[in-house]
């Protein structure tokens, strides 16, 4: 078990029949009975409930592993936040193929997606359940509220601090929203669930209110690195700032480099610094990596069981001769592999031996014995390189609590992202940042990849855009970023940058611009008169 951590209070709330409810809200608690006046009368009751805020980045419903899930029309191993965004992200890209059939799974590799997509409205409607989540408790936990229920000194402090970071928690998935789907419905702690149909708003609308309102809670968060283990600080807001002001100009049209800048700057100097071993990012003891680790998601192999989250990613790109005992898992699922467009950003391979296979890049965890790089068959799991980033062993070599389910946490801020966002920002004309102090950042993160060697470090004439893009996918591959990279650099959907089965076509082909969007799914606009449908769709 970890301690001192969010995970806690989260296994807390499970087994709090109160936690789920809203007013009596049907959609959020079908079986209970317990209204918010009860849930909201006590200190504790406020904790459970941002529990359940949190807990909804890990959990798909209230009973798991399956059940009783939060969204529906959807298996709900498939319903977890993380699952849903990786599939998203890196499926349609040169990272990642899938063998699988599952109803939605091909379409997003061979980019043919559709507005019925079960996927992809999977991912709509887990965003939208975790940011109404988010806005009851916003509402519940205003200064009238805490007044009206007796709840002052100490108790009204902490609820404060946990609302700051319910906005923080909102802003993160209207940011996902945005990059993703562009206009999607949009609702705060204003309007009671229920109350009205969204409205539609636009994409540079939802920048501008993502953008305002991590600026709000900025001074209202606690101070980097010293919150609890798992909750969100100003580190976390500042990383999310830089983040989407890196991408600013392909959700507004208009650059915000010098900003993008300024904030992962902020983040660098909050005393971050990297982990000594790439290895261990992504093992069963990574809530040990507080120096690296912005904000993660915690998943608990006994506590906190499903099929998503690192669970996924621990199982399901195992198969064919990899011994599933070193990675903590009793069986693989033999479905994601990877592409030769990613392996090829590394250096050859000298051998073949687990896990680094020799390569002098000590990020290439790929496995490569019996794997095929060519891919001829996409539903073949022994075409595509393996990979054994996500293992559910300890940094000892120790197993995880459950051989089904994983220990292993998913960070969704890492300091080398804000290395790299520094980077590109001051290549792309950014002021406040310089090439030289970019490329101090970016010899870092490739000092920690050659295992201490500095035989992997650059010159600054080797330091362009192209070299941050494929950077990016070295450092930061199968973690949820490609989708987005690419459509920043123009070539997610264009011809002038193929990979192996990109369109459905064996050699990769060019697809319609319209691809850079997601659609907003059928089953929305259908009870929602007010949403217009993304174009091409």
């Amino acid at each position: 078990m970890k301690r001192n951590s969010i995970k806690t209070l989260v296994i807390t709330a499970i087994l709090s029949t109160g936690l789920m409810s809203c007013e009596k809200n049907t959609i959020l608690a079908p079986n209970y009975e317990v209204t918010s006046q009860q849930v909201y009368s006590t200190p504790l009751g406020y904790t459970e409930a941002m529990a359940k805020v949190y807990g909804a980045f890990a959990l798909t419903g209230n009973q798991g592993p399956a059940g009783s899930g939060d969204i529906a029309g959807i298996d709900e191993g498939t319903s977890d936040f993380f699952r849903l965004y990786w599939y998203a992200q890196e499926l349609p890209t040169d990272e990642a193929v899938i063998a699988w059939g599952d109803p939605g799974v091909p379409d997003l590799h061979q980019m043919n997606w559709s507005s019925s997509n079960v996927i992809l409205t999977g991912l709509y409607e887990r965003c939208l359940y975790q940011i109404t989540l988010a806005n009851d408790f916003i509402r519940q936990s205003s200064d009238a509220n805490l007044s009206a229920r007796g709840i002052s000194g100490a108790d009204a402090t902490k609820i404060r601090y946990y609302q700051a970071e319910a906005r923080f928690l909102r802003a993160y998935q209207y940011s996902v929203l945005m990059d993703l789907f562009a206009q999607p419905p949009f609702i705060t702690d204003a309007n009671a669930v229920g109350s009205i149909i969204p409205p539609q708003t636009t994409r540079a609308a939802l920048f501008s209110y993502v953008e305002s309102e991590l600026k709000a809670i900025d001074p209202l968060m606690v101070a980097p690195q010293q919150n609890q283990y798992g909750r969100a600080d100003q580190a976390a807001v500042w990383a999310l700032l830089a983040r989407i002001y890196l991408n600013a100009q392909v959700y507004t049209g208009t650059a915000r480099y010098t900003d993008a800048i300024t904030y992962a700057s902020k983040v660098i100097g909050a005393g971050y610094t990297l982990i000594p071993k790439y290895d261990n990012l992504f093992l069963a003891d990574n809530n040990l990596n507080t120096s690296e680790n912005i904000f993660s998601i915690e998943y608990d192999g006994n506590n906190i069981q499903g099929y998503g989250g690192t669970t996924f990613m621990t199982h399901a790109p195992v198969g064919g001769s990899m011994p599933s005992s070193s990675f903590g898992i009793s069986g693989g699922w033999a479905g994601v592999r990877t592409t030769s467009s990613l392996v090829n950003l590394f250096p050859a391979n000298t051998n073949t031996t687990f896990p680094e296979n020799g390569n002098p890049d000590y990020r290439a965890e790929f496995y490569t014995v019996g794997q095929n790089l060519t891919i001829n068959d996409v539903t073949s799991f022994t075409d595509g390189y393996a990979v054994n980033k996500w293992r559910n062993v300890t940094s000892t070599g120790a197993q995880g609590q459950s051989n089904s389910f994983s220990d292993v946490d998913e960070p969704l801020f890492r300091l080398p992202e804000m290395y790299l966002i520094y980077a590109e920002a001051v290549l792309r004309g950014g002021s406040g940042g310089t090439a030289a102090q970019a490329l101090i950042y970016i010899n870092n993160i490739r000092t920690r990849a050659y295992n201490g060697s500095l035989a992997g470090n650059i010159t600054a004439g080797q330091l362009t855009t192209q070299f941050i893009l494929d950077e990016r996918a070295r450092e930061l591959y199968w973690e949820g970023f490609r989708r987005t990279d690419l459509i920043r650099y123009g070539l997610f959907t264009s011809s002038s940058y193929l990979w192996p089965f990109k369109g459905g076509v064996k050699a990769g082909a060019g697809v319609p611009d319209f691809r850079n969007l997601f659609p907003i799914p059928d089953a929305d606009r259908s009870v929602n008169p007010n949403l217009a449908q993304n174009p091409g769709y």
